[in-house]
């Protein structure tokens, strides 16, 4: 039976002979059949897997070079457009609808060889999380199946942590990579904004989103990163920065480095003592070889996530404006003296799920013409406030330490009806993606509870290379 170790095993697998693309694509495919309760797929393309995968071995056997991700099993989140495929961002508005082109990051990981096995689900629209917000279902944590796997990508993150891919992409908004990586034990990196392109993802909000990567190890992660990064003349949002090669800069962890961390992050009232004191740990364990970690005041903890929530919410009231039954998706079933307000009144509400609502309402809110200043405009200049003590910071330091969240995977519906509370479980993670830098959450821990969690390690903006090679020395 196919066990998967890393893509450079794999490859070498490949290339001896002892598997082949489509044993390991039959392999999947019945690992995830057999996994089906965990619903963190929505969509199985087996039929083009398989055609893809006899392709792959038919050019390596007649000599030809193997492309980066030859043979690699990828799964997408339901928010990345894969042409010829469905794509929902796991929202009834959007049931049913298919892409008619690539995501860029899907573009870039066919061209070298990755073979799409299906889609993921995920909180409608990416916010949540959970993975409670999909209106197909709750995804399940492998570890523990009465509790979450984080969100909004735990469809994606659970394909990883139960092996029912490779690799995986998901999208992160506010800490929707990482925060499922913590979760369930896995690798979870958000490249800085800008650093791949958003093109073919459907946005929750433009300013935030970035497309992410859920891998068993920093090295895969790596790698996959320096496929789908790059410019793009379809993301105006894209950098034009060259692409470092990722995976090869990992040989050197013998480089001293100096982290910072916030004393308000381990002092802080919501973080678990255990996470605090594993963090202690591990800031004890850097010392100890050589690198330096130190505290350093941050008096704005308080004010990132309603900063994020107002800014992100805002956004996604704009963003999501374009679903209203009259250019594609769902339309509502209209009776004979419902005008067109009646049809985008019936659309929304019929398919749009509570928290996507919550959200639309609560942006369209922060931007009526009497809460515009106090709210929107205020957020905006915490925002900038936040971006310059970020250059501050990185001006003295390589990177920022952190718990990745403050408790392990919580109990299916135990923050249902508490909005505030799981909002506020996004702390430590939104700073990244109010200023854009890179953030990678690493597992390293097993909570009493039996759940896994880890680390989180931010670094200034485009400094992947740096990221990477912290999360593999601290990995190690």
């Amino acid at each position: 039976m196919f066990r998967f170790n890393n893509i450079k095993d794999y490859h070498q697998q490949l290339l001896n002979g002892n598997t082949t693309c489509v044993a390991v694509v039959e392999s999947y495919i019945n690992n995830i059949k057999a996994n089906n309760h965990l619903n963190a797929f929505l969509e199985v393309f087996a039929e083009d897997a398989l055609v893809q995968a006899a392709a792959l071995d038919h050019a390596r056997i007649n000599g030809a070079p193997l492309g980066k991700l030859h043979g690699v099993v990828v799964a997408l989140k339901d928010v990345i457009c894969y042409k010829g495929h469905q794509v929902s961002a796991a929202s009834k508005i959007l049931a049913h609808f298919t892409s008619i082109y690539n995501a860029t990051a899907t573009e870039h990981l066919l061209a070298e060889g990755a073979i799409i096995i299906g889609r993921n689900n995920c909180d409608e629209f990416a916010m949540g999380s959970s993975s409670e917000n999909s209106a197909f279902g709750i995804v399940k944590n492998l570890i523990d199946e009465t509790r979450v796997p984080g969100g909004s990508s735990g469809g994606s993150a659970v394909a990883v942590q139960a092996d029912l891919c490779m690799v995986s992409l998901g999208s992160d908004t506010g800490g929707s990579v990482r925060q499922p990586a913590d979760f369930c034990g896995i690798v979870g990196l958000k490249p800085s904004y800008g650093r791949v392109s958003r093109y073919g993802l459907i946005a929750y909000a433009s300013s935030f989103d970035q497309i992410g990567i859920f891998s068993k190890n920093v090295a895969d992660a790596a790698l996959v990163l320096e496929v789908i990064a790059g410019a793009d003349d379809y993301d105006s949002t894209a950098s034009q920065k060259p692409v470092s090669n990722y995976s090869e800069q990992l040989a050197d962890t013998s480089k001293k480095y100096r982290f910072a961390y916030f004393k308000e992050t381990l002092n802080h009232k919501g973080l678990d003592a255990e996470i605090a004191a594993a963090l202690h740990t591990t800031i004890a364990n850097l010392q100890a070889k050589g690198h330096t970690v130190e505290a350093i005041d941050f008096n704005m903890l308080d004010y990132v996530v309603p900063t994020y929530y107002i800014l992100t919410t805002a956004e996604a009231s704009s963003n999501l404006s374009r679903y209203d039954g009259v250019k594609f998706g769902y339309r509502a079933q209209l009776s004979a003296d419902d005008d067109l307000t009646e049809l985008y009144k019936k659309t929304r509400s019929e398919a749009f799920g509570k928290e996507v609502q919550r959200r639309i309402l609560l942006g369209t809110f922060v931007l009526s013409a009497g809460y515009f200043d106090a709210y929107f405009t205020k957020a905006q200049q915490v925002r900038q406030l936040l971006a310059q003590t970020t250059t501050h910071i990185f001006a003295n330091y390589d990177a920022i330490i952190s718990p990745t969240v403050p408790t392990t995977a919580f109990k299916i519906g135990e923050k249902s009806n508490d909005p505030i509370e799981m909002f506020l479980g996004d702390i430590y993670t939104v700073f990244a993606n109010l200023v854009g830098i890179p953030a990678i959450s690493i597992p390293l821990f097993t909570h009493s509870n039996g759940m896994p969690f880890g680390v989180q390690i931010m670094t200034g903006h485009y400094e992947e290379a740096t990221l990477l090679n912290i999360a593999a020395t601290i990995n190690k």
